[in-house]
């Protein structure tokens, strides 16, 4: 697992788990996943700045204020979403 700021492995990847936000289906923790991949694979870490905008499929997806709620509400994600999160070695994600 890589500490806050640590250099990633150059093949680095996950794959977003389950089907839309918890009861919503909007996809917005998937678009979260994807931006964050994108991010970690271009800058070699997971140290995402609160103000980050990723453009993913003509659509901004605020990734530094997405990443701060998922973090925030971490202890309500299912256990896949926590996998999920788990992957890129971010160090807050306890997986149970």
């Amino acid at each position: 697992m890589a500490a806050v700021g640590e250099q990633l492995p150059e093949t680095a990847r996950w794959a977003a788990g389950g089907s839309g936000a918890a009861g919503g289906g909007s996809g917005a923790f998937e678009r979260g996943v994807a931006a964050l991949q994108r991010y970690v694979e271009r800058e070699r870490r997971i140290v995402v700045p609160r103000g980050r905008i990723e453009t993913l499929e003509g659509s901004e997806v605020k990734l530094g204020v997405w990443l701060s709620n998922v973090k925030t509400r971490r202890d309500r994600l299912d256990a896949a979403r926590r996998g999920v999160l788990a992957g890129p070695g971010l160090p807050w994600v306890v997986v149970a």
